[in-house]
């Protein structure tokens, strides 16, 4: 039993909700009840010990159920009312005749169980008397049934009663007509902080990322794992423990689980635990093989440790598995192993065969190394191809074939998305590799989880040192290794350095190439082409390599391959081609289990979305995207797709999401990073929100130096709509006209409508105000934003013209378009451009209706506190010197005032306030 004192856990991550129902029934005057359920070491014992701790003046009776009394009647009901068993005299004689014999063992005949239980209510009453009762009773399940039973009785009747009872069991537990509430696993971030709490030594994100797997978010086991780590292992230099330690609290408390059960039934469930493809079929001939029956295993699915269906056998709580294993000896894991692998053909099952052989070899064995590795090809799933060849190394007599082994096995488990195991296996391998097509590999590997996952001029070193490596014996290997430097190069955002990697890749061109290394070879001359602005020269090599991309079958078609023709696609702005190229490499990520591949697929396919003016599914793809980083453990991606999302939400106009994902951010993106880049976007957008261009242009203006190729040109590219927006009538204007100089050579390259309409529309923001060039330059893009798509974007533009036309003295004609903006932001669910859009309308003299929200949350703080003043009379040179301000900040926000509330006078102002 997981008791108080053997779960440590004094800080409750993750239970602020059971905690709030605790204290609700605590501070509440009458009574209540509560039953929290959850697995072993979920932490119900801990909110047991949270509940005594809060109960102020509260009397408390503590109890709990005891495994070791189970047989007894009422042995929980006397331990938990011996302190006040002296209050009994005060219960009617019959009441108090049945409870003396059922506290003093003689158990209660089944005509009177009433009786007691209503003689139970009555001494938690008479005790409550003097002040509020608190009872608790933790594993109420473990201990006997009539306790339980009197137990649940009296909880479904305390509302008049000062009294409030908290029992606690296993998820199983479900006496009926009680408030309930099941303890959930703890999510990626309390877990994080459980171990954060425990570790001896700071740990590196991967460990932290593998134990929080390991533990499957149940707090015992993180405490547990944490408690047994070395500071080697919090380092990262060692390998992490795979199951909570058998030794700990959890694995005490199963370990007694388990003891409770028969030799056959602790035998079958290991048979089960060792595979995780058994299905029953195979579960019953390996009883039959054993000499043991099926039947014995029925205590386990009764005590809800497994689940036994036609098409497999499961565990329906994460940690049983492991545990069952973990506990098992040496010898009965070994016999089990064998009894599995002899029931296994080494056709359909060759795999899982060859694995429970390895689980059961001693020393070196060359012949079963074989056939785990040729096993291992045969097999889809790259988790179990990592095992297996990382276990087929162990095996090996050859060193050079168990290092080759080895990298195999560290690239299978990076493509699980598994970078902590995979650097351990890169890490134990002697020196001096066998030749460089392992050199190549390992230098591959490195880069590429230093790109993800790490620092991105290492993976750069990494990369190149790869392509050097394969490029007299591997050309296509080598040119795969410089795809990846290209897109560390974007993601630094070094693109000046893209040169150097297309000219090594120009070096290895080849005649008779496959379609994929064709495809990688027409991507990098592409990009680097039109980094450098030559778009008549990009255009026709990338769309190229759509073509190829769309073509690609059998071994040419790889999710790397697909989201290199993703990329293509973008840069020639073909948004569907894109989207499908990108959504094909998903899906093959998927279908291939090779998670590593999925954010950078995700990004694309966001971006993608993005450009054909789906925000709200981009920002859906980018919440998968964040997840899928997060399993992989690719922490450099999760920004990607925090800042993405950020962009997204201020695009939106969902000012809390933004703020809360960029501080998610935090310091880890480097300075000109794209995760770093989107953030500033996202900021920018933000101010223009706010009414403050000039810090938006500033924002945008500093992305990137296209003369120089420094920073995220790709990321200034796609804000420059709002970059010129925000720099019109700036000192930043000088650098928007450079980005649109820049976005003007890509969009007239395109057979891009909605590049051509955002380059019309910045080109009209630029003209002078009233001027027939800025007419016409709003006129040409809504002609050019093409019909049923991007609705958002038209609206923008719709948006622009109508107050163009309005500050021209032209409000009738500033009107349509106007409302056709409002409309449109409104049926889009974004409240703040429709908002704004209203009151360039009230501006415009329509009547409409004002804004939903209230100055206070339509106002800066700032601004707030101007209008105030100004409503209540003051001028502005008395507003100055009441905020110690200057009278020329004073007009400046009173304009900005009037223009978010709709208003043009200060008389308006003071009815709004």
């Amino acid at each position: 039993m997981v008791t108080a004192s053997s779960v440590h856990i004094t800080v409750l991550r993750g239970r602020d909700d059971e905690r709030r129902a605790i204290r609700d029934l605590l501070d509440g005057a009458g009574g209540g009840a509560l039953l929290l359920q959850g697995e072993p070491g979920s932490g119900r014992s801990a909110l047991v010990g949270y509940a005594h701790r809060h109960a102020a003046d509260r009397t408390i009776l503590a109890g709990a159920g005891l495994t070791d009394e189970a047989a007894l009647p009422y042995a929980g009901l006397q331990r938990l009312l011996d302190p006040v068993r002296d209050r009994a005299g005060a219960l009617p004689v019959a009441q108090r005749r049945v409870l003396r014999r059922a506290l003093a063992g003689a158990g209660c005949p089944a005509g009177q169980r009433l009786t007691l239980s209503m003689a139970v209510l009555g001494l938690l009453a008479v005790t409550a008397r003097d002040r509020p009762l608190l009872c608790t009773m933790d594993d109420v399940d473990l201990g006997d049934r009539p306790t339980a039973e009197a137990l649940a009785f009296v909880a479904r009747r305390l509302c008049h009663l000062p009294v409030v009872v908290l029992l606690t069991g296993a998820v199983d537990t479900a006496p009926g007509g009680i408030p309930t509430r099941r303890l959930r696993p703890l999510d990626e971030h309390d877990s994080r902080a459980v171990l954060t709490d425990r570790l001896p030594v700071p740990a590196s994100d991967p460990v932290v990322t593998t134990l929080g797997a390991v533990a499957a978010g149940n707090p015992q086991a993180l405490v547990d794992l944490a408690e047994a780590l070395t500071p080697a292992q919090c380092r990262g230099e060692e390998n992490l423990p795979t199951t909570p330690p058998p030794d700990g609290a959890l694995g005490r408390d199963y370990r007694a689980r388990l003891d409770r059960l028969t030799d056959d039934a602790r035998h079958l469930l290991l048979l089960a635990a060792l595979d995780h493809d058994v299905d029953a079929a195979t579960l019953v001939r390996a009883a039959r093989a054993t000499g043991t029956a099926i039947e014995a295993l029925a205590p386990a699915e009764v005590a809800g440790l497994v689940r036994v269906e036609a098409h497999g056998v499961t565990f329906p709580q994460p940690l049983v598995r492991a545990m069952v294993v973990a506990t098992a000896p040496l010898a009965a894991r070994r016999a089990a192993h064998l009894v599995l692998a002899a029931l296994l053909d080494d056709g359909d099952h060759r795999l899982r065969r060859a694995l429970h052989l390895a689980a059961a070899a001693e020393g070196r064995d060359p012949a079963l190394a074989t056939e785990l590795e040729a096993a291992a090809r045969d097999d889809g799933d790259p988790d179990a191809r990592s095992t297996a060849l990382h276990r087929a190394a162990e095996l090996s007599v050859d060193p050079a074939r168990a290092a080759a082994r080895l990298v195999a096995a560290a690239h299978h488990a990076w493509s699980a998305g598994r970078p902590h195991r995979a650097r351990l296996l890169v890490q134990h391998l002697p020196t001096g590799l066998p030749g460089p097509a392992v050199t190549g590999r390992v230098e591959l590997l490195r880069g590429e989880m230093e790109l993800r996952c790490g620092r991105t001029p290492a993976a750069l070193t990494a990369l190149l040192a790869a392509a050097d490596a394969w490029a007299g014996t591997a050309p296509d290997l080598a040119l795969e290794a410089l795809l990846r430097a290209g897109e560390a190069v974007c993601f630094a955002g070094d693109q000046y350095r893209y040169a150097d990697v297309a000219r090594r890749a120009r070096a290895l061109c080849q005649t008779g190439a496959s379609p994929r290394t064709e495809l990688v070879t027409a991507h990098l001359a592409g990009v680097a082409a039109t980094l450098r602005g030559d778009h008549e020269a990009a255009g026709p090599t990338l769309r190229r390599a759509v073509v190829l991309g769309d073509r690609l079958t059998g071994p040419d078609l790889t999710p790397t391959a697909l989201t290199g023709a993703a990329v293509a696609a973008l840069l020639v702005a073909e948004d569907g081609p894109a989207h499908r190229l990108a959504d094909r490499a998903v899906a093959l990520a998927r279908v291939r289990r090779e998670v590593c591949d999925l954010p950078r697929a995700l990004e694309l396919r966001a971006v993608a979305e993005y450009w054909l003016g789906r925000h709200e599914t981009a920002a859906e793809t980018s919440r998968e995207g964040l997840r899928a980083a997060r399993d992989a453990g690719q922490t450099t991606w999760a920004g990607v797709h925090r800042g993405m999302l950020a962009v997204l939400a201020a695009v939106r106009a969902d000012r809390a999401s933004s703020l809360r994902l960029i501080r998610e951010l935090g310091e880890e993106p480097a300075p000109g990073s794209r995760p770093d880049a989107l953030a500033r976007w996202a900021l920018a957008v933000l101010d223009l929100l706010d009414g403050r261009p000039e810090d938006a242009a500033a924002r945008l203006a500093a992305l990137a130096c296209p003369g120089t190729g420094r920073g995220q040109v790709t990321v200034q590219v796609m804000a420059t709509p709002y970059l010129v927006e925000a720099a019109a009538a700036s000192v930043h204007r000088p650098a928007a006209v450079a980005a649109l100089a820049v976005f003007d050579r890509w969009a007239h390259s395109t057979a891009s409508p909605s590049r051509r309409a955002l380059s019309a529309r910045c080109h009209a923001l630029l003209a002078p105000r009233g001027s027939q060039a800025a007419e016409e330059g709003f006129r040409a893009a809504l002609r050019w934003h093409p019909p049923g798509a991007g609705a958002f974007e038209r609206a923008r533009t719709e948006f622009l013209f109508g107050r163009e036309l309005r500050r021209s003295r032209r409000p009738r004609d500033a009107r349509r378009y106007l409302h056709d903006a409002c409309e449109t932001f409104t049926r889009l669910g974004v409240a703040a451009w429709a908002e704004q859009a209203a009151a360039e309308l009230r501006a415009a003299g329509e009547s409409v209706g004002g804004p939903d929200r209230s100055a206070a949350q339509l106002l800066t703080g700032q601004q707030l506190r101007v209008a105030q003043l100004v409503a209540e009379g003051a001028t502005n040179r008395e507003v100055a010197d009441r905020m110690f301000l200057s009278t020329r900040t004073v007009d400046h926000h009173l304009r900005n005032i009037f223009h978010r509330l709709g208003i043009r006078s200060r008389t308006q102002l003071a009815r709004v306030l």
